[in-house]
């Protein structure tokens, strides 16, 4: 079957991994390296982080909730702290790719786990790059928010919801995000899956599964 769908996660894939913006402010702040990741990964399904995604909790309940998951871990650390540098930067190449494969026919996909916190889908803090997002985002066909349909990321079902739009079945998808975890169901729905370290890894697998020249975008 011809793979004529393409889904992209956005931060981490499309904008630059909000990790190392948490590997930055762990430094500043002389916290353990992947501190905040730790902090995340406690009770992953019902976390402040989680239950924040899914728009359970408000900024200020987030702030408060993370900030007695990161003292129980021994450390101290507000999760509105978090939220200031959540949001990555643009990268071109990625666009490029988007616009490329806008412009062969391809039906394009996001599926994000956001929170309702800052200015759209990217979360900016910032009306400019907020509308710089906004920009990009157009270029899909669909964009699904965890924070707007109450599921998050690896649950299954936010996939399918994507499938349900475009009504098209899972073989038919490739999938890009920089977590293998939410990779995972992808690949089990059929849908096949790239785990994003890089934007070259990530654009020149894209281009093998697609049987297209590398670097043509």
């Amino acid at each position: 079957m011809k793979r004529d769908t393409v889904i992209f996660d956005f931060g981490g894939v499309v904008t630059s991994s909000p990790f190392e913006a948490f590997n930055r402010l762990e430094r500043a702040r002389g916290l353990p390296r992947d501190f905040i990741r730790k902090v995340n990964q406690l009770s992953p399904d019902d976390n402040a982080w989680a239950r924040f995604e899914r728009a359970e909790i408000d900024s200020a309940g987030f702030d408060a909730a993370f900030a007695e998951e990161a003292k129980a871990l021994g450390h101290e650390l507000r999760g509105e702290d978090v939220l200031a540098v959540l949001a990555g930067d643009i990268r071109p190449r990625m666009v490029h790719a988007l616009d490329w494969l806008k412009r062969q026919g391809y039906h394009l996909g996001c599926i994000t786990n956001n929170v309702p916190s800052g200015e759209g889908a990217g979360m900016e803090r910032s009306g400019e790059r907020a509308r710089a997002v906004s920009e990009v985002l157009v270029r899909f066909d669909c964009v699904i928010e965890s924070s707007k349909v109450g599921i998050r990321k690896p649950d299954p079902r936010i996939y399918q919801m994507m499938l349900a739009h475009f009504s098209k079945p899972a073989a038919a998808c490739i999938y890009l995000d920089d977590l293998g975890i939410n990779c995972k169901p992808a690949a089990e729905l059929g849908m096949h899956a790239i785990k994003v370290s890089d934007e070259d890894q990530a654009l020149g697998e894209l281009a093998d599964v697609l049987g297209v020249e590398r670097g043509l975008f």
